[in-house]
């Protein structure tokens, strides 16, 4: 089985890099899967059903998010409505929506996608790490395919979660600090690993954002508007080779495609 992840979307010049690449992509490694973090979608921040649809139509399978989750009211139609969307599984119960999902690849195995927020320098969530353990054990009684995307700032906290679930999940990839690490890996119990995905939109910039209002925040400390930037649009992420009957990874390989008409 091959799957596809596709770190965090940022804004149009990132859905416009789905939109072109997805369908290329899908055909040429022959993808079974295709995983997205949609939580800056929308103009940068948050996701609306809108903005959830046009990349569901561009040929994405399942959508994750992470801690810019409520940043658009709109979510909470997702959030009940959409089986596709999934938010962090470490909110409390009571949260709108699920924090994972199970899919039906055609004609082969069901593959599970986990979301999680990590803690360390984020807004407070339950724990990340037993909320893990309790939720593989579950989703593990129907799969053994399973990609989990965990939402965090900190690498260490990336790396001792991944180390942990070592065997027990057939990938963990990091998101949120929009910055692609070169550590991809494949752990002894089979586990592949990635620190950080990076993001998918425009990389003439500061993570995603025009560079000249995020200097003048840093010299001034003053507020500004920081929009979305438009140049040199990369889709990141990794694609990943997974045995079928044991859910260990065989191959885990960074993809950082250009979009070359932007």
């Amino acid at each position: 089985m091959k799957l596809l992840f596709i770190a965090d979307i940022v804004g149009q010049p990132g859905r416009r890099a789905v939109k072109e690449l997805v369908p290329r992509l899908r055909r040429l490694h022959g993808l079974d899967l295709v995983v997205a973090n949609g939580e800056n979608a929308a103009g940068g921040s948050g996701i609306t059903p809108k903005t959830a649809e046009e990349i569901f139509s561009s040929g994405v399978d399942i959508m994750t998010s992470g801690d810019h989750l409520w940043d658009q009211k709109e979510v909470l139609e997702l959030l009940r409505n959409e089986a596709r969307f999934v938010r962090p599984a470490n909110y409390p119960p009571d949260t709108p929506g699920k924090g994972s999902t199970l899919f039906e690849t055609p004609g082969g195995p069901c593959a599970a996608v986990l979301n999680l927020q990590g803690r360390t320098f984020m807004p407070p969530l339950d724990d990340p790490f037993r909320c893990a353990l309790a939720n593989v054990k579950t989703l593990r009684q129907r799969t053994k395919i399973i990609l989990l995307d965990f939402h965090a700032e900190a690498t260490s906290e990336k790396v001792a979660l991944a180390r942990m679930l070592d065997g027990q999940v057939s990938v963990v990839i990091g998101t949120h600090t929009h910055v692609q690490t070169a550590d991809e890996q494949i752990f002894p119990g089979g586990t592949a690993f990635l620190c950080d995905a990076g993001f998918t939109g425009p990389h003439e910039s500061v993570i995603g954002r025009e560079i000249q209002p995020i200097v003048q925040r840093f010299l001034t400390g003053q507020p500004q508007k920081f929009e979305v930037a438009q140049g040199r649009i990369l889709l990141q992420g990794a694609i990943v080779d997974i045995d079928e009957l044991t859910g260990a990874a065989r191959r885990i390989e960074r993809v950082s495609e250009s979009l070359v008409s932007a």
